[in-house]
């Protein structure tokens, strides 16, 4: 794995990606099953920093597609660092195609000063604890982070509501399991539980023909 921080494993190449799906597909037969026909999984690493929360918190309870375009004007407007969404109001917030509530989590995001620099040398728990502290950053953004950003290989997002539906088919649940018990059920997957997540989201694009994560 060569990488890691304060002994936990991160992801850092579609190597690591690999040694975890096939531990996964070894320790549960049914990932190994989910994995006939899905696409070579991807690396998922994005950067890390403001940009990326707040790409994050425009992703809560909105379409990967409705995403993607709420962040193309952000984007296009250059308000994607601390200083710019700050000297914005919210209603400039809300002309790029943010809610109410997101305009507000976006200011409280701008105004935490979170050093990133240290995130990256906590441990995935602490991470989280400090990201959630912030207004707007729940625990499904901040293990998103974690996942992505950070590279943290084990760490899960039960949350989701598409691996919720990944988990459902993939194990042949009656209902999708609630965030808890998918956080329970997770616990097997350790110490690829990202991994985990990177098979449920490719499984779950094979399966609706959408995408579930961005």
């Amino acid at each position: 794995m060569g990488e890691s921080v304060m002994n936990e494993r991160v992801i850092h190449s579609l190597d690591c990606v690999a040694e975890g799906a096939a531990w996964l597909c070894n320790h549960e037969p049914r990932f190994a099953i989910a994995m006939q026909g899905v696409p070579p999984l991807p690396l998922r690493r994005k950067p890390d920093g403001f940009a990326e929360l707040l790409s994050a918190i425009v992703s809560q309870q909105v379409s990967v597609a409705s995403a993607n375009a709420i962040w193309s004007r952000l984007d296009a407007a250059g308000m994607v660092t601390p200083s710019a969404v700050s000297s914005t109001s919210d209603e400039g917030l809300r002309a790029l195609g943010l809610s109410r509530q997101k305009a507000k989590y976006a200011k409280a995001l701008a105004d935490a000063q979170i050093d990133f620099d240290l995130l990256r040398k906590m441990r995935t728990d602490d991470v989280v604890t400090t990201l959630t502290a912030v207004s707007g950053i729940g625990i499904w953004t901040a293990e998103i982070y974690a996942m992505f950003s950070l590279g943290r290989a084990d760490v899960f997002a039960p949350g989701d509501l598409a691996l919720q539906e990944a988990a459902r088919l993939i194990f042949d649940l009656d209902e999708r399991p609630k965030e808890r018990a998918l956080r329970d059920l997770a616990m097997d997957w350790s110490p690829w539980r990202s991994v985990a997540a990177r098979i449920m989201w490719a499984y779950y694009k094979q399966s609706k023909q959408r995408e579930g994560i961005r």
